[in-house]
């Protein structure tokens, strides 16, 4: 098989599903976005014992920087950052714990119900065979979205090689295409395979879901769930009051895409080489699901295209220190307080700027519990900033704007609610035990 010019055509050989491939091609650094700062008249005087209020580097949402009054000594500062963690974590204690139990419950339920369907479509389709299993209390392939919506991929085995296009003509989006010599017949998908040669993940997906419809109609469960209309992708209502996405995918196991080939920026001290190596060899995930910007091309042709998901990556990027706990008290706040028309704050921004809060603080002695209340302020001044800018880059992917699709008057109201929030927070002492 001729070899295929990893710079020329931004391709690598993938073997989708299998622990195998070729180099990625040599890093190439794409500068991020730059965003205008914030108007110092929405932005807070000062904020007890924060460091940390000037741009993160290179593409990353931008901080008004600020500087504390003459008065603030240490002592006081450190009084008022005691306090705060006193509060923060009761908080958590209260909120938050029961926030995760309740939505413990759910995903138990509503996994019964998914398992039950998705035993169907295997009994229809071998080829699509269940990933969905439980191991320590943790249900793989399930991403919490909100308390009542929830994504479950199914990881699909793989037979044949493809290539991985990574071309950028789609904003976080890829191409599988069949590689040169191979014949279709070799390829467990061969019916799914365009007459260019493309794994399309539209074909994929509409084949599944007409699996999906007959299975509910089937399954033991069909009095309590039903299949979503008007949508290309697989979403179940679960008794008319949870919805669950179901999304077909291949695992891209020891290879790492070009237009993230940027990470980690350079000169930025975080994650360690050691993380970064794990991180890459990890890989990621390729899903069958709809895209804003493949909206917009509006061609059969993208249809075909393949969305990038970091999940793994992500995952393993925020286990130390007290990253997880500060992503639960935002989502915690985010879900109470910022579940608006529109659905202008989403769990996966706050978890996006959470990435970009530890390249400005590399230190893992930066996320010692003490250090809580700093972050989660940082990171609120993170969201307010792109929320009056209108955008939010994606942590991998910069160029892809997290914020696409979302309407002004939606950002601006959100802006708005989040200034709130940080300024009850940075004025009143006690204001967790209202939020």
């Amino acid at each position: 098989m001729a070899e295929i010019s990893l710079a020329a055509s931004r391709e690598h050989k993938c073997y989708v599903g299998q622990r195998r491939c070729e180099s990625p091609p040599p890093s190439v650094v794409n500068s991020r976005a730059g965003h205008a700062p914030v108007p110092a008249a929405c932005m807070p005087t000062y904020i007890a014992g924060h460091d940390a209020l000037e741009p993160l580097g290179v593409g990353a949402p931008p901080r008004q920087s600020v500087s504390p009054p003459d008065d603030a000594g240490p002592t006081t500062m450190m009084a008022a950052q005691s306090k705060l963690l006193y509060h923060l974590n009761k908080y958590y204690n209260e909120r938050v714990r029961s926030r995760k139990g309740a939505i413990a419950k759910t995903i138990r339920d509503v996994c019964k119900v998914v398992q039950d369907v998705l035993k169907e479509v295997e009994v229809q389709e071998p080829r699509f065979i269940s990933s969905l299993t439980e191991m320590n209390n943790h249900f793989d392939g399930l991403q919490v979205i909100s308390p009542t919506e929830f994504e479950v991929v199914l990881y699909l085995n793989q037979m044949g090689v493809f290539n991985f296009v990574d071309d950028g003509s789609i904003p976080g989006c890829a191409v599988l295409k069949l590689s040169d010599g191979r014949k279709r017949s070799m390829s467990l998908w061969v019916e799914f395979i365009t007459a260019s040669g493309y794994l399309s993940a539209r074909k994929i997906r509409s084949r599944f879901q007409t699996l999906v419809a007959q299975a509910v109609d089937k399954c033991s469960h069909r009095d309590s769930v039903r299949m979503m209309a008007d949508t290309t992708e697989v979403r179940l209502r679960i008794r008319e009051r949870y919805v669950v996405q179901i999304t077909p995918a291949f695992k891209c196991a020891s290879i790492w895409p070009r237009s993230a080939a940027h990470w980690p920026v350079p000169h930025v001290p975080w994650p360690l080489p050691n993380s970064v190596a794990e991180v890459k060899t990890e890989g990621f995930d390729l899903l069958s699901k709809e895209s804003i910007y493949m909206k917009e091309k509006q061609s059969a042709a993208e249809g075909d295209a393949w969305v990038i998901s970091f999940l793994a990556a992500e995952t393993m990027l925020l286990q130390r220190g007290c990253r997880r706990k500060c992503l639960s008290i935002l989502r915690t706040l985010r879900d109470r307080h910022l579940d608006l028309p529109g659905k202008p704050i989403e769990n996966y921004h706050l978890k996006t700027l959470l990435l970009y809060e530890c390249e400005k603080h590399p230190r893992e002695l930066d996320w010692d519990e003490t250090c809580l209340g700093d972050r989660i302020n940082g990171i609120i001044l993170q969201l307010i900033s792109c929320l009056q800018n209108r955008r939010c880059p994606h942590y991998f992917l910069p160029n892809l704007d997290l914020f696409k699709g979302k309407t002004v008057s939606a950002l601006d109201s959100a802006a708005k609610q989040a200034w709130r929030i940080l300024r009850e927070l940075l004025t009143n002492g006690r204001s967790l035990e209202k939020l």
